[in-house]
């Protein structure tokens, strides 16, 4: 449930982690380490590394777990739609603590926007807004919201969306106005 993309094959279970350098990304070297823990095999595409520490323990729990850094990404889209069954966009965020336009973001959206495997974007698509307006050149297939929707998630088009908010303490609901959610089991997300 960490991952909820059903059509990804166990049998070829390779996944692309595309990260910013903003909170997004750290949260996309998260989504990476859970990968590993069940049996994906990730491998991270993080060009401009945080200095943040929080950040730096993050890539370096991921290296602990023998997960592949790549030192550039492939311009070359067909390589990338042949190494791996699926991308996770974790580029930028509802936070747009990183302009859309500046490097290596708006490279690595030009090159996300041609993949032609499925785009996991983790809550927010890279390069659409949070707010109302347009959405940006990628199209997700799955959008995983976290903590809360957003108000983008309205445009969002894709497959699934799935809602990762079971960790929102209950005062934060109440503060924030953020609806709870009935989570089956012990599942971390919830299909929207």
């Amino acid at each position: 449930q960490a991952f909820p993309l059903p059509s990804l094959p166990r049998r070829q279970p390779t996944v692309l982690v595309a990260c910013g350098p903003a909170q997004n990304g750290a949260i996309g070297l998260v989504c990476a380490r859970h990968l590993r823990s069940f049996d994906y095999e990730p491998t991270i595409f993080y060009p401009k590394r945080s200095p943040d520490p929080l950040h730096r323990d993050f890539t370096t729990q991921c290296e602990k777990m023998d997960i592949p850094f790549l030192s550039y990404l492939p311009t070359e889209v067909q390589l990338i739609n042949d190494a791996y069954n699926a991308v996770v966009d974790a580029v930028l965020g509802a936070e747009a603590e990183v302009a859309e336009g500046t490097e290596p973001c708006a490279a690595i959206l030009a090159t996300l926007k041609h993949v032609r495997i499925p785009i996991v974007s983790l809550d927010v698509p890279s390069g659409w807004t949070a707010e109302a307006g347009g959405s940006g050149d990628i199209s997700p297939d799955v959008l995983v919201s976290l903590a809360a929707p957003k108000e983008v998630a309205r445009r969002f088009q894709g497959r699934r969306h799935f809602l990762a908010g079971r960790f929102v303490p209950e005062e934060l609901q109440r503060k924030f106005g953020i609806s709870p959610r009935e989570y089956p089991g012990s599942d971390c997300v919830v299909a929207l």
